[in-house]
């Protein structure tokens, strides 16, 4: 039995990862005022490395939308999975050539294309959708803003967010 409201936990549960860096800086500060030196060195280097897991965790809630849309979004080893109730798919990220967000009728939808040509729609709605953002972050090149002001500032028509670079040559052996 909770004694919090289930509205009131789902809050506390969203900001609780930015409320906790931010209280590791606080206590940064703290440590830094203790006088000398050495806890100044200490105190500064537990506020910088706080308040850099603070920026962090301030864009992934921003980035995180409440799961309204259909579906169920899964990252696993290398790959994002969308399982839908009427489509899906699973996407390779190192195979992942493009991002764009789209307009739909159920809202925005993250489109993800494949280098065989396949694409992967996935509501940026959808239930686990919210860790995508760190996903997004490891591509190559990647801008995390650009991925917020997308989610934000969703297009009426189609975006493209993220591009890979074209690769290297595959290298030839003569003959």
């Amino acid at each position: 039995m909770s004694f919090l409201r289930p509205e009131a936990l789902a809050t506390l549960t969203r900001w609780r990862e930015l409320a906790l860096t931010l209280a590791a800086a606080a206590f940064g500060l703290w440590v830094a005022t203790w006088g000398g030196w050495f806890y100044g060195v200490i105190g500064a280097v537990i506020l910088t490395f706080a308040l850099g897991l603070a920026l962090t965790a301030w864009r992934r809630l921003r980035f995180a939308a409440e799961a309204s849309a259909p579906g169920i979004v899964r990252y696993d080893e290398g790959a994002i999975a969308y399982f839908g109730p009427e489509t899906g798919g699973l996407v390779a990220l190192s195979e992942v050539t493009e991002v764009r967000i789209a307009a739909s009728p159920q809202g925005p939808v993250w489109r993800i294309a494949q280098e065989d040509g396949r694409i992967v729609a996935i509501p940026v709605r959808a239930a686990g959708a919210d860790k995508l953002f760190d996903t997004f972050a490891a591509l190559p090149g990647a801008s995390a803003r650009a991925f917020l002001s997308a989610v934000e500032h969703p297009p009426e028509g189609e975006r493209r967010v993220w591009q890979r670079a074209d690769r290297p040559a595959e290298p030839r052996l003569p003959g």
